[in-house]
């Protein structure tokens, strides 16, 4: 079939002539995320497999009970989480759904209820001005800031393709120019800053706009979400591919927000494939978008994301955008362990490549998808910082050490340069706070950021890194912090240590500090063995505060303390000090001793033997201070504190030991195994001792930023120890 202009005449001989507007071969629909021939095969086979039939079974039992009820096409009102907001997140998932389902099951119910409501729309928007909340910069629409509007034609435009066939000419006329084409061009030349920028809202705007191309054969959109508005290149999605994503598919802002970013990245990448494929869109970059599915599963413990910067805790690896990331990713390699993700995910996408996953599963071709210790770079080159991860194992209940060596992370970035988390036996134990906001949770805020986010969430003190005079890293100035990262890095991995090291310089103005986190196993110790190592140096005398942050109720401890008694203080003042509430502060029993405290967290003990390389005061705090609208969660913290210090060293183990069973009605070693602990340091060197009380010695040579050929000896009760490179674990 040939569609031309009607201003156009031009004579068909053979050949096909254009005039004033290019003529253009209709596709077949639908042709984006979804094919002729992918639609057939889940029309012909979601009923053989469970784990697909399952998620047709749901979906169309929650979208028969909307056939029949009136539609709810609102008039914009409401920014994130109110009313009018949900109901058009509501409506462009029901036209998609609507719309697959029609696909499926040749229902024609289900193609009539996404028709009217596309026509509801088409009605809607041309008369709509600039929603009347708008977000400063990127105001939408439809909704109150332009990325939701992205949103909703990512999924509306699917939908339309998919009841395309079941249209007449003069509906898909009116559904094309009422709100499709007008949306498409809003999100592009309405807003070309937002459009060409490379960020997570550019990547949904070229998807939208792209895709929207595809459906309405309109290579223009195409072009410009491919190049940038200009077609120049230096915007749009391919370049969003060159720069958004390391070179191991690590995702500038985090893995919440790559989960996010993923989706429009990966439903755009196989509308292309579709259409262009050509291209080869799955092997740019050295298949860079397949690593990025990959390294969003891996960034990952016990099904939850790493919830670093902004990140909202309960997001995890069975988040929608996964779900078509992982489908997509086994039609196009076939890797067996991804057939394990989606046994974890506990649903599956409804898509050609969700019905093989199904079969497969099905078939019972799975196998355990590799979690693995593994540093994933940061910056479009790889040159920018990493996030380390140390793994003891890959079941469920392992242990595992996050260290965020990173990069700003753009906004959504906080101020907290080699901080750590740690994860054991399915729990956080040494947690990050992520995010202070209540997602669509609308008397919180309006399910927007909260206040907290920036007085508490981003702080320094707000994590488990170094905090010189109370002050964030970088005085809390993004722009300053997007200059600088972590440099230094250091990452190996064995049977028995894994390890991972970075240097800090320009978080302070005269202070850099590094650290090491190293997990080691050992014979004499049931569960891995953490030892961080903080080494900060400066010129002048400095404050130096090292949190950390537990999950756990407290058990006992060796410190003299004084409580606060009746009436609690505040820690400080400003940058997250004023959140906190001082229970206690003391010291260890003795100048000479070792700092042991210990919680439980579930099941398991956990305790911390800790030194300075000076006498150090312990401050036991609780969060909640200054925090009238109650919106910081209790959590606790100790913050080993040295003053008027230049140089010094905190040494820190954490030990998993123990059992508690309540059912049972036992307890099994609920004190800590170590023994004793020392700190040796000589110039740029170090070796830390310990033994545990059944007599094991373990020593671990540190020196920083150490080429792997170069040689260090140091002496230590007598004996020598030589190691080449930064590390060497001595038994």
């Amino acid at each position: 079939m040939i569609r031309a202009s009607l201003n156009c005449i031009a004579p068909l001989l053979g050949l096909l002539l254009t005039c004033s507007a290019s003529l253009v071969l209709a596709k077949a629909h639908p042709n984006l995320v979804h094919t002729v021939s992918s639609t057939q095969s889940m029309a012909e086979q979601y009923e053989r497999y469970p784990l697909f039939n399952r998620e047709v079974i749901a979906l169309r039992s929650s979208l028969d009970a909307q056939l029949d009820a009136p539609l709810q096409v609102p008039l914009p009102k409401d920014a994130g989480g109110g009313y009018t907001h949900e109901q058009h997140k509501k409506n462009y998932a029901a036209i998609y759904h609507a719309g697959l389902l029609y696909q499926m099951t040749g229902d024609m119910r289900y193609a009539a209820f996404a028709r009217d409501m596309l026509l509801e729309y088409a009605a809607l928007y041309p008369g709509l001005g600039t929603h009347p909340l708008p977000k400063a910069g990127s105001p939408g629409r439809l909704f109150w800031q332009s990325l939701n509007e992205a949103v909703w034609l990512v999924h509306s435009i699917q939908g339309y393709d998919l009841i395309h066939s079941a249209l007449s000419q003069e509906q898909r006329e009116t559904i094309e120019s009422g709100v499709l084409r007008p949306m498409a061009e809003y999100l592009s030349a309405g807003q070309p800053a937002v459009f060409n920028k490379v960020h997570n809202h550019g990547t949904w705007a070229t998807a939208a706009v792209g895709m929207t191309g595809y459906v309405l054969n309109d290579n223009e959109l195409v072009q410009q979400a491919l190049y940038g508005l200009d077609k120049s290149g230096s915007g749009g999605f391919l370049k969003q591919l060159e720069v958004l994503f390391s070179p191991d598919g690590y995702y500038n802002e985090g893995p919440y927000y790559q989960r996010y970013a993923l989706m429009p990245f990966v439903l755009f990448a196989k509308a292309i494939d579709n259409n262009n494929p050509e291209r080869n869109i799955f092997a740019v970059r050295d298949g860079i978008l397949l690593k990025a599915i990959y390294a969003t599963v891996q960034l990952s413990y016990h099904g939850k994301f790493f919830p670093i910067n902004d990140a909202i805790k309960d997001k995890g690896i069975d988040t929608t955008e996964l779900l078509y990331g992982v489908a997509i990713a086994y039609g196009i390699t076939g890797d067996s362990s991804l057939l394990s993700v989606a046994r974890e995910q506990g649903a599956i996408a409804l898509t050609g490549d969700g019905i093989a996953l199904a079969r497969d599963i099905a078939a019972g071709k799975t196998t355990a998808f590799d979690y693995r210790s593994m540093q994933f770079r940061d910056g479009a080159m790889g040159d920018k910082g990493a996030l380390s991860v140390l793994r003891s194992g890959r079941a469920p209940g392992h242990m595992a050490v996050v260290m965020k060596n990173t990069s700003q992370g753009m906004g959504h970035g906080h101020f907290d340069k080699l901080s750590w988390l740690l994860y054991d036996n399915g729990n956080d134990i040494i947690p990050d706070y992520g995010a202070a906001r209540f997602l669509n949770i609308e008397p919180k805020g309006g399910g927007h950021y909260l206040a907290e986010n920036e007085s508490w969430a981003k702080q320094s003190i707000a994590h488990s890194t170094l905090v010189v005079d109370e002050q964030s890293h970088f005085d809390g100035d993004r722009q300053r912090a997007e200059q600088h990262w972590p440099g230094g890095l250091q990452f190996a991995t064995g049977d028995t240590i894994k390890i991972a090291a970075a240097t800090m310089v320009g978080a302070y103005d005269d202070v850099s500090f590094s650290r090491a986190i190293a997990m080691v196993a050992d014979e004499s110790l049931e569960f891995p063995l953490i030892i961080d190592v903080v080494k900060a140096q400066s010129a002048s005398k400095h404050q130096y505060d090292l949190p950390l942050h537990y999950k756990g109720q407290l058990i006992n401890h060796n410190l003299r303390l004084q409580h606060s008694g009746n009436t609690l203080s505040v820690l400080g003042d400003d940058n997250g000090y004023q959140h906190l509430w001082v229970n206690a502060r003391g010291r260890a029993s003795s100048d000479a001793d070792v700092v042991r405290i210990s919680w439980i967290n579930q099941n398991r003990f956990y305790s911390l033997s800790a030194l300075a390389s000076q006498p150090q005061e312990l401050i036991l705090t609780t969060l909640g201070a200054n925090d009238p609208d109650f919106n910081l969660r209790q959590e606790n913290a100790i913050i080993q504190r040295l003053s008027d210090q230049r140089n010094t060293t905190f040494v820190s183990l954490i030990e998993a030991h123990g059992e508690y069973n309540g059912r049972l009605e036992f307890t099994r070693k609920p004190y800590s195994q170590i023994a004793e602990l020392d700190l040796h340091s000589a110039a740029d060197t170090d070796l830390v001792y310990i033994k545990t009380r059944s007599g094991k010695e373990i020593l671990l040579g540190l020196a920083f930023g150490s080429q792997s050929n170069t040689p260090h000896a140091m002496t230590y009760l007598d004996q020598e120890y030589r190691w080449h490179g930064f590390y060497q674990l001595f038994e």
